[in-house]
């Protein structure tokens, strides 16, 4: 062809060849740059999900998070996985351990119960429930990620399902508190005493999936929920940190105020670890964003003066105690990274980083703060203002820290 034209158009022979080389070239430039940009960005596993689905996960899709003879799993641990293999894009994990959890801590039947929190073997051998209660921080957890997932994947039924646990938690686990207004308890049993006493968990409520059952049921608790979370987290932690547990004394018909629980103390430790790390992953736009984290400015402040993480905290009067595990570090670093405070990130980073290496075994609730932790730093997903989560499973341009 290029000599038929230049038999015939002599004249724009020489151009006609100079412009095919180029495109040529281009062609060549275009193809480098694709070549590069897959290998950089390809679709990647996410290793510490597969190693989780190795040491805790049965094939059955049971959870195993309990280190007693019992061999316990829980409601929080079959939610976790959940999350985790929806941000790992792992639809077939994720159904195995939804159809386990209803099966077994729904008994079959999740539109008329909430997950029992507790399975494993019983003293006469057998394999079963072991506490009736639910647990309402694993309740959340299972609607949000089968909201995700359902949205995700096209799976009408996980929202569907959703909507049932829901539906039971506005019913079941919520109370109006005087004073404050509506809150969840921790569990369906055994979190209201007489007089006028309850008992609440901070870490139990992520703003980011209020907002997100907000934008699912605009007619529903969840946007009151969110503030009265954020005025629980700030109210008791008068030295800048979390508590486990704390508790709601009612005064009058109209009147309340937050007190240490007279059972389980001023201790911040395993629990409220997760309060730094749901509020580091808030969105900065969100309204109660900036309030929390300025409420839990104590952990910073140690921060600056020990690379280690406390492993417990007294929260009235801020006094540190015993090193904290690497998965405090791991849950600490959406924390860090929200109040800009790049140098105590790259600690945390580093102490992370000597873990992964040395790649020894993790307890389970290290792994879980591992995943979540680690998880949003390298970018794999991030939770929107009103909630929705953003996933990232088809590239693996990620600030990978291993």
């Amino acid at each position: 062809m290029m000599y038929t034209i230049g038999l015939f158009f002599p004249a724009i022979n020489a151009h006609f060849i100079k412009i095919l080389a180029i495109c040529v070239l281009l062609f060549m430039v275009l193809q480098a740059n694709n070549a590069i940009a897959s290998a950089v960005c390809a679709p990647v596993s996410w290793p510490l999900w597969e190693q989780f689905k190795v040491n805790y996960i049965e094939s059955s899709g049971r959870v195993i998070a309990g280190n007693s003879r019992q061999i316990e799993s829980f409601s929080e641990g079959q939610a976790y996985g959940m999350m985790f293999a929806l941000i790992a894009n792992d639809p077939e994990t994720f159904e195995l351990l939804w159809k386990w959890s209803v099966a077994n801590l729904a008994q079959g039947n999740i539109e008329a119960r909430l997950p029992a929190w507790n399975w494993g073997e019983a003293n006469d051998g057998t394999w079963k429930i072991l506490d009736e209660n639910s647990a309402s921080d694993a309740d959340l957890w299972f609607a949000y990620a089968l909201l995700e997932a359902g949205r995700s994947w096209q799976r009408n039924d996980y929202i569907a399902d959703a909507k049932k646990i829901l539906a039971q938690v506005k019913t079941k686990a919520i109370v109006t508190l005087p004073g404050l207004g509506k809150m969840i308890l921790p569990g369906q049993i055994g979190f209201a005493f007489i007089p006028n006493q309850w008992l609440l968990n901070p870490s139990y409520l992520p703003i980011s999936i209020l907002r997100r059952f907000a934008t699912f049921d605009s007619n529903g608790p969840w946007d009151e929920l969110a503030k009265n979370s954020a005025k629980m987290i700030t109210a008791s932690s008068p030295k800048g940190f979390a508590p486990d547990w704390v508790g709601y004394q009612g005064l009058s018909p109209i009147s309340g105020k937050f007190i240490v629980d007279p059972n389980k103390g001023d201790i911040g430790s395993y629990d409220a670890i997760r309060v730094y790390l749901w509020a580091g992953m808030t969105d900065a736009n969100d309204p109660l964003t900036q309030p929390i984290l300025k409420s839990l400015q104590g952990m910073e402040k140690i921060l600056k003066s020990n690379s280690t993480p406390p492993e417990r905290v007294n929260t009235v009067n801020g006094v540190p105690s015993g090193a904290g595990p690497v998965g405090f570090s791991a849950a600490l670093l959406p924390y860090l990274k929200a109040i800009n405070k790049s140098d105590l990130l790259q600690a945390q980073l580093e102490r992370v980083k000597n873990m992964l290496l040395t790649k020894p075994l993790p307890v389970y609730y290290d792994s879980v703060l591992n995943l979540f932790g680690i998880g949003w730093f390298e970018n794999r997903y991030r939770f929107s203002s009103n909630g929705l989560i953003s996933l990232n499973w088809n590239q693996a341009c990620t600030q990978k820290i291993n």
